[in-house]
């Protein structure tokens, strides 16, 4: 199946419930643009410096999602023009996207990502962690970030209950926090879901998933 068929599959299978992401981490610029030629905006890249690689490469109306394990001092990298910070696990990392937006005259906006896995090689916060971060007063001092939802990446497994259950949890949580009242929190977000999964995860409610090889395929470059 070509991309640009591969994403019309998916879009019609999303039936606008959920926004798509192309994962494009590894992929060369050649299949991005054959992928934004489909229609895709939306591309998630995992590490920083492939992204600002990329980034010029391509249509100026890309919207980029950092979507993996972000470290302070990457930010500066991705301040200038990141769309959405999918990976914010810790305040510390929220005032440094704060610092460096500020840099640029920016607000980025940010999910925090939530640990749901039964897996202690992902990354995120606990449920706790998160209304802990989001009924913080320093948040108060951060203009320039504005916390948009949550993200999470459910456990490696063919067991689909499992999956689903962690993804229903998840939204448990964010539908519980919606009503949060921050200048710089407006939750309406929620990205979960990957290629194995994506379909589980808009059943539960998610509004954007993060798709790789169901389109490019599971070949490395």
């Amino acid at each position: 199946m070509t991309i640009e068929a591969s994403i019309h599959h998916i879009e019609q299978q999303l039936a606008g419930q959920a926004a798509l992401i192309a994962v494009t981490k590894t992929k060369p610029v050649n299949l991005l643009q054959e992928a934004y030629d489909a229609g895709c905006r939306h591309f998630g890249e995992n590490r920083v410096q492939e992204m600002a690689e990329k980034q010029p490469q391509l249509p100026g109306d890309v919207r980029w999602h950092q979507i993996g394990h972000l470290q302070t001092n990457k930010v500066k990298y991705i301040a200038p023009f990141v769309s959405l910070i999918e990976s914010v696990d810790s305040l510390k990392l929220l005032e440094e996207i704060n610092r460096q937006a500020r840099k640029y005259n920016r607000v980025i906006d940010c999910l925090l990502q939530v640990y749901i896995a039964d897996e202690e090689t992902k990354f995120g916060l606990l449920p706790e962690e998160v209304i802990d971060l989001l009924q913080s007063p320093v948040l108060d001092e951060l203009p320039n970030i504005r916390i948009t939802g949550l993200m999470g990446i459910a456990t490696n497994t063919d067991d689909d209950a499992q999956i689903r259950q962690e993804f229903k949890s998840l939204k448990q949580l964010f539908d519980a926090l919606r009503p949060v009242e921050r200048p710089n929190v407006s939750l309406r977000e929620l990205s979960m879901g990957m290629s194995s999964d994506y379909l589980i995860a808009v059943e539960e409610g998610s509004t954007m998933v993060r798709v790789g090889s169901a389109i490019f395929g599971s070949r490395s470059v």
